[in-house]
């Protein structure tokens, strides 16, 4: 803790970071840059992460995600370490650099797009995201189930949780041309919805798969599919 304390930022950074929705009981205001270059230092160290997490202090337990070591964590730790989110950024944080790592994270996905906390809930998504980019051995068919989750979740109104939402479909469908194809047909089932959230995560995540960019990461051709009128509509 000593050296998280000096490493505090200026009041300014707090205030910053309280702008972003990064709001916890303490916040030092250190950058996550620094929190790395602290996390390379001590390495894989779950009880120095229990007791980082156990402090409270927001950029602790952003560094007690990035050291601890996913096979030493619990079903019962990561469902703590859950109810205990605030903000997005801790949530996310866990999400990437540690919970996507453990075992069973797919039964955890399921479970917590259930819950009703805004974080613990927004965590499945994360986690749907994070698995989407990071996991190229993951089937095809585990995402078309995460994007049945997708849909239904989409009317959900809360904001960090739409755009956990939005964030699961377009990581989805920037993996590979047949996710592609199964994540458009989502978003636009999702943009017949009556909710503000669902038209929102349908036509931002539409813009974003159907942008010339996203087509040729996925290696769609111009012409075939993945062209204007090749696109499903249905």
């Amino acid at each position: 803790m000593a050296d998280l304390r000096r490493a505090a930022g200026p009041p300014a950074a707090v205030e910053g970071m309280a702008r972003f929705g990064i709001r916890s009981p303490v916040v030092f205001g250190i950058s996550v840059p620094v929190l790395r270059s602290m996390a390379r230092g001590l390495g894989r160290d779950h009880p120095l992460a229990q007791g980082l997490w156990a402090t409270r202090v927001f950029e602790a337990r952003l560094l007690a995600a990035m050291i601890d070591d996913p096979r030493a964590v619990t079903p019962a730790q990561r469902e703590a370490w859950a109810e205990d989110f605030d903000n997005w950024a801790i949530c996310d944080t866990c999400c990437g650099e540690l919970f996507r790592k453990t075992a069973g994270v797919d039964r955890v996905i399921r479970r917590w797009s259930r819950r009703p906390e805004e974080f613990v809930k927004r965590a499945a998504f994360a986690l749907i995201a994070d698995l989407a980019v990071h996991d190229r051995d993951l089937p095809d068919a585990r995402f078309r189930t995460y994007l049945e989750i997708v849909e239904r979740s989409s009317d959900d109104e809360r904001i960090y949780v739409r755009k956990a939402v939005n964030w699961a479909l377009r990581q989805v469908g920037k993996r590979n041309p047949t996710l592609w194809t199964a994540a458009i047909r989502s978003a636009r089932r999702i943009g017949q919805r009556e909710s503000r959230a669902a038209r929102w995560i349908a036509s931002d995540a539409l813009r974003e798969l159907t942008s010339p960019s996203v087509r040729r990461r996925v290696g769609l051709k111009r012409n075939g599919r993945g062209s204007a009128g090749g696109s499903p509509r249905h």
